[in-house]
């Protein structure tokens, strides 16, 4: 599933290709990716002009004309992408908005998972998972405060801890365990047991890793892509994920692979001893 720096590499792209375009046609090849009634929601959207994309953890948001939103989850595999109008489309795209300057963005998705729901602007954060999300892994957002509060009232793991929404957004299964590996934690540390040193260096890495990922344009591990498809490069700097088996970067131990919380984990041994 892309993470919030592949969704935010998404958003940016989505900038340079959709914004300030105006939808002429709209044509929905798979009906359930668009959770509100297809007719209206064509209707509602054919004559105005997407101005802007905003995200929200891992959800896109694109600003319409009308003040309505599109509150739009990529899932698993969903991906954006232009072309000319009149191009064929493959049997994985789903919807195909078509503006007035000739172009289009066509959605494509293979697991069919990813699904859109239009709201009136200011309504979005009622959609889903935005109902409950967390604070942006930001400075000014996520607080230490904040943090050590949400830890401090939890007996789980921190690995499914850190991948709980309502804590902080954008988290996946690849940043948590990078962040893990470079603060230390065992992936299966209870969470109220971290000290205020491991809180500290766990909340500057999460916000650190995760800016370093936009920067690089995000992780490709199996299928993501931008939105002019061209795929991440922080792949080359991951520690942990995807690693099992090798020797851990900073110390030589090979790193192991377990489930924690149904998913895959790996981790260094030696590093991230699992405290009683």
């Amino acid at each position: 599933m892309p993470e919030l720096p592949e969704v935010e590499t998404v958003r940016r792209g989505l900038m340079k290709i959709a914004a300030g375009r105006k939808i002429n046609a709209i044509d929905v090849y798979y009906g359930k990716t668009i959770t509100n009634d297809i007719e209206e929601f064509r209707q509602a959207l054919i004559g105005q002009t997407i101005e802007k994309v905003d995200r929200r953890g891992k959800y896109l948001l694109f600003r319409f004309t009308n003040s309505l939103t599109m509150v739009s989850h990529l899932r698993m595999e969903g991906k954006y992408y232009n072309q000319s109008i009149g191009k064929p489309i493959d049997k994985h795209t789903h919807v195909v908005f078509e503006f007035t300057d000739g172009t289009e963005l066509c959605y494509q998705d293979t697991r069919k998972f990813g699904r859109m729901t239009l709201v009136k602007t200011g309504q979005e954060m009622l959609v889903g998972g935005l109902k409950t999300i967390g604070p942006e892994p930001t400075a000014k957002e996520f607080t230490i405060d904040f943090f050590k509060d949400e830890l401090r009232k939890s007996r789980g793991k921190i690995k499914p801890f850190l991948l709980n929404q309502r804590h902080v957004a954008g988290l996946g299964n690849i940043y948590v365990d990078e962040v893990l590996w470079m603060t230390g934690i065992n992936p299966e540390q209870p969470a109220n047991t971290l000290t205020d040193e491991e809180i500290i260096a766990l909340r500057k890495n999460i916000i650190d890793e995760l800016a370093t990922a936009i920067k690089y344009k995000g992780t490709t591990v199996h299928s993501f892509t931008n939105a002019f498809g061209d795929a991440g490069a922080f792949q080359d700097r991951l520690n942990a994920y995807g690693h099992a088996g090798k020797e851990c970067p900073r110390c030589g131990t090979k790193l192991v692979k377990i489930k924690v919380a149904e998913r895959g984990t790996t981790f260094c041994p030696h590093c991230q001893p699992l405290r009683e």
